[in-house]
């Protein structure tokens, strides 16, 4: 008895789910099958999981006689052929699900991660485990081909849907040839010729004509050149400090690289080649460079006039060539990111007049136009004065006092835990805020004697609840949390 092909395609938004879906239709309805097919959409571009099923019937029309078969609207756990995911948590949803059954699903995953908001917004590191997917995938599946499409995508000029679209056809799955597949692409008249080489990149991997899970990998994810002064410091920082140069020399310049060095140098010294204190270094080197690396106005700016930054929005709208298009920025600058780019006195002035007031304003920037980009040209352009602001003096403060704790603890495991302490400090506005208080609060009771378990009780406590709360409660003292009453205009 002909049973349908189920194919259910695990997507987000603005990743081409959709036309790939419709390829998939145009191959069937060339090559004379009955299909069918639905859609469930995300809530939003680019983070809402959208779905597609579709259902083919694997027997040309003339054969059927008049007759029309039966298609389902929606996928039933244990009933579907080929699951593709265009990102791995997606596949672990379709697994969780029971969509993937180890007797007849194909399972064709990317490995990499668009990390949802729940993880984003993880006081700590609120990442899934990937490696957890992958080992499902390989148990329930019963054949996985799971690899890397948004890398071979980028390295091809095109978007992941053509890699996943390839992947499906090399499975051998479908009930047509490459050659029809290639053909719906052409019919499609989009980008024709970028989508036919990642189709082929996807097609000739999933066939294991290419080992692009690990080659590739390798190739765009090459480890930085370690510089001189890394070189000469124990083997197990040179990763961790490379990456901190490299990050902080991109935040600032050179001269702030080699303040970075010259701390981390410091701590080194200090290890005397211990291995438990070299731990405490390394962790020290980590949250040092992402803490002098702080987020500001002229970060922002920095980030989002960069033409890597342009030329990936080109690829995600589908942008060709000499194509224009319209963006528009939005900002919400608060009284914090105003005064951080002021000096002391100027920022303590700023502070004390809008007490009490509400700053936040929205802002849309055209940067498509001239005037529009010029702008955050001008917000990034105040990078060299960055050494006389308030903001940058505060941060470099705090940075000094967490470093002199860690110092003081080493060696032993109580640096380490002084250490790891770094991670509470991150983000913007109240986010930074909160961080910086918890932070101190820790130190002080550092400072009082006390032990690497209640440091590190204290620091789980910071990160598992914004409000303070479970900190309060872990080193028996109030943490003071600011209240801030707005005055709202009166209804009209």
């Amino acid at each position: 008895m002909i049973q349908p092909i189920c194919i259910l395609v695990a997507a987000m938004g603005g990743e081409g789910g959709g036309v790939l879906a419709d390829w998939l239709i145009d191959a069937a309805t060339h090559a004379g099958y009955p299909v069918q097919s639905t859609s469930v959409p995300g809530v939003a571009q680019r983070t809402g999981a959208t779905t597609y099923y579709v259902e083919i019937f694997p027997c040309a029309r003339e054969q059927l006689q008049g007759q029309e078969p039966v298609l389902s609207l929606t996928p039933a756990p244990g009933q579907v052929d080929i699951v593709a995911a265009s990102e791995l948590v997606e596949a672990g949803r379709s697994i969780q699900s029971g969509y993937v059954d180890p007797k007849r699903t194909t399972l064709v995953a990317s490995t990499h991660r668009e990390y949802a908001v729940s993880e984003k917004a993880a006081m700590g590191d609120g990442r899934y485990d990937s490696t957890q997917v992958i080992d499902a995938a390989t148990q329930r599946a019963r054949r996985a081909i799971v690899f890397d499409m948004r890398a071979l995508a980028l390295q091809h000029g095109t978007v992941i849907n053509t890699v996943m679209f390839g992947a499906m056809a090399g499975a051998g799955v479908l009930p047509f040839n490459r050659e029809a597949c290639e053909g719906a692409i052409r019919r499609s008249g989009k980008a024709v010729e970028a989508s036919l080489r990642g189709f082929a990149a996807g097609f000739e991997t999933a066939e294991g004509r290419v080992s692009a899970a690990g080659q590739l990998d390798a190739a765009l994810h090459a480890k930085p050149a370690v510089p001189p002064r890394v070189q000469r410091l124990p083997a197990s920082l040179h990763e961790i400090t490379a990456a901190g140069v490299d990050l902080t020399t991109d935040f600032q310049n050179e001269r702030y690289a080699d303040l970075y060095l010259d701390r981390v140098e410091r701590l080194a010294s200090l290890a005397n080649g211990d291995e438990s204190a070299l731990e405490a270094v390394r962790e020290t080197a980590r949250y040092l460079a992402l803490w002098m690396s702080y987020e500001d106005v002229i970060r922002v700016a920095q980030l989002k006039t960069r033409q890597e930054r342009l030329d990936r929005v080109r690829r995600e709208v589908g942008a060709r060539s000499g194509e224009p298009i319209h963006m528009t920025e939005y900002l919400k600058p608060g009284l914090d990111e105003m005064a951080s780019v002021l000096p002391p006195k100027l920022a303590a002035w700023l502070r004390r007049k809008a007490a009490g007031r509400s700053w936040h304003r929205g802002m849309y920037i055209r940067t498509d136009t001239i005037r529009g980009f010029l702008m955050l040209c001008g917000l990034r352009s105040l990078r060299p004065l960055r050494r006389h602001m308030s903001r940058y003096l505060e941060e470099q403060a705090g940075i000094e006092k967490w470093l002199a704790a860690v110092e003081t603890a080493m060696p032993g495991p109580l640096a380490l835990e002084v250490a790891l302490c770094g991670n509470l400090v991150k983000g913007y506005g109240e986010t930074s805020s909160r961080g910086h208080r918890n932070l101190n609060a820790i130190l002080d009771q550092v400072n009082k004697g006390a032990t690497a378990e209640k440091v590190r009780t204290a620091r789980e406590a910071a990160l598992a609840d914004p409000e303070g709360r479970q900190l309060s409660a872990a080193i028996g003292q109030s943490v003071a949390h600011p209240i801030k009453i707005v005055k709202r205009r009166p209804a009209n």
